[in-house]
């Protein structure tokens, strides 16, 4: 008889009209401590949501590479597709991987929804660990993105459990998915000089209507072109989507969040490569001439029971053989946005 597949996260819901994104690093020794918060995110999540449940309040928790190791052990199981975010140097852009051992994606129909539970979490995690970056997300308009077009038209339709949840090829992580997260911010200056014309080329949609450029039109270097990942057998390979617009206008930031969830890393990784290093037939993908990564980072989401149930600590480790973690990675680049980092919605 089949073992039952494990509760995941929720992972695969409907496009929130508010979200927060947290990003922080553990510090040396506290692991024990986030442990047992990562043991209550749940609870925590159900006792905000409970109050106003048609808010329909959610919470991801992802876990970094270097802080699996200390929290379970050099010699522990981990998860097939759990590793750094790989950095990419193109010929003219740079995706770059920056600081991140957990990750907190709060959505909800309310951001006072997604701020309460910020709340609790950060009073539970204060003195270990420490937030690198925060952004609060919203909806604009109908579900366009600061550039001005509708983001994420694909993200959602036909998206079934299969494209987002680890299955039978890693059985001890089976239920759970990876997500990766940038950050990007739009130089809206230049963007806005652009004719109609060219902003569609650029993007690979009309910009009005939100239809797809035929294949003789859309340029191989458009956005679209170069995010839509096939295999050789010509079967399109599926990510899930949930970016949101963020910006300061004081200061004039203006940016997208990228968050995208997958069964396996690999194809969110072929869609950057493709991107940033260019394919035989673009050199790059054109929408990066106005809009500069930020941030990278991976983290592997573990099921629902793992939660709740969250494994205790392997044999310790000196502190000469604990791996480097990410919190002694190079810091954000020093840029003045929301906690000195900005998105583009894929």
């Amino acid at each position: 008889m089949l073992a039952a597949m494990p509760e995941s996260q929720p992972v695969l819901t409907p496009i929130s009209e508010a979200a927060i994104f947290l990003v922080l690093t553990v510090r040396p020794g506290a692991e024990d401590d986030v442990r047992d918060v990562l043991g209550d995110v749940r609870a925590l999540e159900r006792s905000v949501g409970f109050r106003r449940p048609e808010g329909e309040l959610k919470c991801v928790a992802g876990i970094g590479d270097a802080l699996w190791t200390r929290l379970f052990g050099a010699d522990a199981s981990r998860p097939a597709g759990l590793h750094p975010f790989v950095e990419l140097n193109g010929p003219v852009h740079h995706a770059p991987s920056t600081p991140g051992d957990l990750l907190f994606h709060l959505r909800a129909r309310r951001m006072d929804l997604c701020f309460e539970l910020a709340q609790r979490l950060m009073e539970r995690l204060r003195g270990f660990a420490t937030v690198v970056d925060e952004v609060h997300g919203f909806r604009s308009f109908d579900e366009r993105d600061l550039l001005g077009f509708v983001d994420g038209t694909e993200t959602l339709a036909g998206a079934r459990p299969d494209d987002v949840i680890i299955g039978d090829e890693d059985p001890a992580f089976a239920g759970g998915s990876y997500v990766i997260v940038q950050k990007y911010v739009h130089d809206l200056q230049t963007w806005d000089a652009m004719t109609v014309e060219e902003q569609e080329r650029t993007i690979g949609r009309t910009k009005l209507s939100d239809i797809e450029l035929p294949d003789d039109v859309k340029p191989p270097d458009s956005h679209v072109a170069l995010t839509t990942i096939t295999d050789p057998d010509g079967t399109e390979r599926r990510m899930v989507r949930y970016n949101m617009p963020f910006g300061r206008v004081g200061v004039g930031e203006f940016g997208t969040y990228f968050i995208g969830y997958a069964r396996t890393p690999d194809v969110i990784e072929q869609m950057l490569r493709n991107m940033f290093l260019g394919t035989e037939e673009a050199a790059h993908d054109r929408v990066l001439d106005v809009s500069t990564a930020l941030t990278g980072t991976l983290f592997f989401v573990p099921d629902a029971d793992f939660l709740d149930d969250i494994p205790d600590a392997g044999p310790a480790q000196s502190q000469a053989q604990a791996p480097e973690s990410a919190s002694d990675a190079p810091a954000p680049p020093d840029v003045d946005g929301s906690l000195g980092i900005g998105g583009l919605r894929g």
